[in-house]
């Protein structure tokens, strides 16, 4: 059993023969960079693991601009609305890199709901750290200037990807800057202005796609 899919809300309630019959009932889908999953509008039914890679979650509204919702890594679950609230997709969730992921549809996952509650308590609370997160996301929106935004999305990335090395912690986001900037909700000039303030300031290395995080303190003070 892949170590991702097992840090899923959905298998860290099972037990090892629970979690193999399971992902028995998965269908496995191979994306290549830049592959949509699904699109926004589309009638949604199936659920997704990340197995490997990234995945961006992104809205775009009426007027043409981009959002992104979230980028997510192994064992990270997306498109679980759809399986309790059937209806059209409130995001596009696109490959970020090559990207392997698990569909589980709702016909599949029902009998898991009833027949152990645990599942159920799983992927509910998924929800609502999910739910916490948006509501997070708009209050910083309100409240926090855009550097600060910044500072907490890199301390974000670094959460989720970050690779800890000698001279900070190393994180391979993957995102060009148009995609980070989505991520903050601001302007691709302001973010890289916060970057470049970062980096002056020692806290930072940027590189393409990549970023160091040198001084994690100042960031989370700064991302307050």
């Amino acid at each position: 059993m892949d170590d991702a899919l097992m840090q899923a809300p959905l298998f860290s309630a099972l037990d090892a023969e629970a979690a193999v019959a399971l992902r028995a009932s998965m269908a496995e889908m191979r994306v290549q960079r830049g592959g949509i999953i699904f699109a926004e509008g589309e009638a949604g039914e199936r659920m997704y693991v990340v197995l490997d890679g990234k995945v961006k979650l992104g809205h775009t509204s009426p007027d043409g601009r981009e959002s992104l919702l979230a980028v997510l890594g192994p064992g990270e679950v997306f498109g679980e609305l759809s399986l309790f609230d059937p209806g059209p997709r409130t995001a596009t969730a696109t490959a970020v890199t090559d990207t392997v992921v698990v569909g589980l549809g709702h016909a599949d996952l029902r009998p898991w709901l009833t027949g152990r509650p645990e599942v159920a308590e799983s992927l509910l609370q998924a929800l609502a750290q999910r739910l916490r997160r948006t509501n997070e996301a708009l209050a910083d929106l309100v409240f926090s200037d855009v550097p600060g935004r910044v500072a907490k999305q890199l301390l974000d990335l670094a959460d989720k990807f970050g690779q800890p090395g000698p001279d900070g912690v190393l994180v391979h986001h993957d995102l060009t800057q148009e995609e980070l900037a989505q991520l903050v909700g601001a302007s691709r000039e302001t973010v890289n202005k916060a970057l470049a303030d970062f980096t002056q300031r020692g806290w930072v290395e940027v590189d393409q796609r990549q970023v160091l995080l040198i001084d994690m303190e100042r960031l989370a003070r700064r991302a307050r």
